[in-house]
């Protein structure tokens, strides 16, 4: 056994320093999330809830197995625009019937559930992780479709919500919707592309146009039960495949639908996974306040891996980058952790090459960001930094294993890249509350913008005005360090959630065992080339 030892002073002034900022972000992250959680607000709930209906996230707890975990995913989305957080759908992964399933549930208490941009961009979100990874999608339906006043940020890219559910049907990952209300517009071709089909007596309410549409458009009265209730669906245009009483029994029936699917996981679960030898609450006081102080990385990795046990690669070179070996959950795992923020051209071609091997042997990887970026300067660029950066951003572009990544401090510049930030596809991304990530830091941004408003006035002739430049950097400052923080971020679905340190472990494992459900294999060539 490797077993790293740990060398943190959980009795140390800077230990509880570091706790006390940690804890004052988690609190500031749930009030965030208690703003989800009350999707429409308190009238809005009620009022669903007066005409017998459950709320999304209910919905969702009686489909999932009793006790089993549900991985809420984007939460935060929206957050800072002009529309409610959670963009008024529920997203996330639970295990249904034993089978782990991604489950959306639109939320009828934010404008009936009416799709927004957010709403868009979360809803594709999904669908592409259960695109990459083959887990059945349950699509729990209740909306009036697209927020007509924001119809010009909608209607041309949402036509890829249909495409998707047909992509996945034809890619044998199946598809199950349950229409709890309105599912109107747009929104019909969800259940209307869906393998499976359940709607619910005198609740479901499937057109293309309803009663007021079909009388402008063809001056013929109807009504909504006969224009598309569940009764007629299931009894005559056979749209609906299955017929339930009442919200519960249509969850009674999709639950028998995804136990009937015979979907497998290409990977078995491992037998055992050890826990670690320290203690999860003890990340709270790793990494400090002020993320220019340096911290080691092996603390967080000797506490979630398995046993602590973490087989170093290449320790003695690169040290600025902590590689190496280990399983999570009892899936091997290989993890890339900067330890004090830069990345030299040794640890680029340590990373390339560990990326490498990775990929022979068919290991997912698990990047754990803290960097500043690439370094720069006359020395650094002599010795070649922008192909050895290169080098490693090649790796990780072209690698064929799926990629983990979590904001633990600094992500910035194309150390962010390098360290498969969201533009590198990484099957998930979480970031904790103390992460910032940006082209640079706030008063490097705001430097260099001074030094190039200093160079011009100087070419031009022009005296400079010093205090202006104060105030411009100050404001300067403030923008890119209010744009920096991970609420910010999460709001634009940059990541997959704002995690608590503590629940590092467990979420990973859960995205680990999504993971496993597809095969996972490595690129066994195809990097391009390698600038030497």
């Amino acid at each position: 056994m490797t077993v790293l030892a740990s060398a943190l002073d959980t009795g140390g002034p800077d230990y509880a320093a570091h706790r006390a900022a940690m804890l004052d972000k988690l609190a500031a992250l749930d009030a965030e999330h208690a703003k989800a959680l009350a999707g429409g607000g308190e009238k809005y709930t009620a009022r669903h809830k007066k005409r017998g209906k459950l709320l999304a996230r209910e919905r969702i707890e009686l489909l999932v197995d009793p006790d089993s975990p549900f991985l809420e995913l984007s939460p935060l989305a929206a957050w800072g625009s002009d529309y409610t957080v959670g963009a008024s759908l529920v997203t996330g992964i639970g295990v249904v019937e034993g089978v782990e399933c991604l489950i959306t549930a639109n939320d009828p208490t934010v404008r009936g559930g009416a799709s927004n941009p957010w709403t868009l961009k979360k809803a594709l979100r999904a669908n592409e992780i259960a695109y990459a990874n083959r887990l059945p999608v349950i699509s729990l339906v209740e909306s009036g479709g697209a927020d007509l006043p924001s119809q010009k940020e909608i209607f041309i890219p949402g036509g890829a919500l249909f495409r998707d559910l047909t992509r996945l049907s034809a890619a044998g990952i199946p598809t199950v919707a349950v229409v709890f209300g309105n599912s109107t517009a747009g929104g019909a071709y969800v259940p209307g592309m869906s393998d499976h089909a359940v709607m619910i007596r005198e609740r479901s309410k499937v057109f293309l146009g309803g009663p007021p549409l079909v009388k402008m458009a063809t001056g013929e009265e109807s009504d909504d039960e006969s224009l598309g209730g569940a009764e007629m669906h299931a009894r005559t245009s056979g749209l609906a495949d299955h017929y339930a009483v009442d919200e519960a029994d249509a969850i009674r029936q999709a639950r028998r639908i995804v136990a009937r699917l015979n979907h497998r996981k290409a990977h078995p679960d491992p037998a055992f996974a050890e826990p670690p030898e320290y203690d999860p609450e003890e990340l709270l006081g790793i990494v400090p306040g002020d993320l220019k102080t340096p911290f080691d990385p092996r603390e967080v990795i000797a506490r979630i891996v398995d046993g602590s046990d973490f087989d170093e690669f290449k320790p003695l070179y690169g040290t600025s980058l902590t590689t190496g070996w280990a399983r999570l959950h009892g899936y091997p795992v290989g993890i890339l952790a900067n330890a004090q923020g830069v990345l030299f051209s040794a640890e680029s071609q340590k990373a390339a090459q560990f990326i490498q091997l990775a990929n022979q042997r068919d290991i997912p990887l698990v990047f754990l960001h803290n960097t500043t970026g690439y370094m720069v300067g006359r020395e650094y660029e002599q010795g070649g930094i922008i192909k050895h950066g290169a080098m490693m951003i090649n790796a990780v572009s072209n690698s064929k294993v799926p990629h983990l990544s979590v904001l633990m401090g600094a992500s910035y510049g194309a150390g962010h890249y390098g360290m498969c930030g969201r533009a590198y596809d990484p099957r998930f991304l979480f970031a904790w509350p103390s992460a910032k990530s940006a082209v640079m830091g706030p008063q490097q941004l705001a430097g260099v913008l001074s030094i190039v408003a200093r160079a011009s006035a100087a070419a031009k002739g022009q005296p400079y005005d010093d205090e202006a430049d104060a105030g411009l950097r100050a404001l300067v400052e403030a923008q890119i360090e209010s744009e920096s923080l991970p609420m910010f971020l999460s709001g634009r679905l940059y990541d997959d959630g704002v995690i608590d340190p503590r629940d590092t472990r467990t979420v990973l494992g859960l995205c680990l065992s999504a993971i496993h459900t597809a095969p996972v294999e490595g690129a066994r060539g195809g990097f391009g080339v390698f600038r030497m």
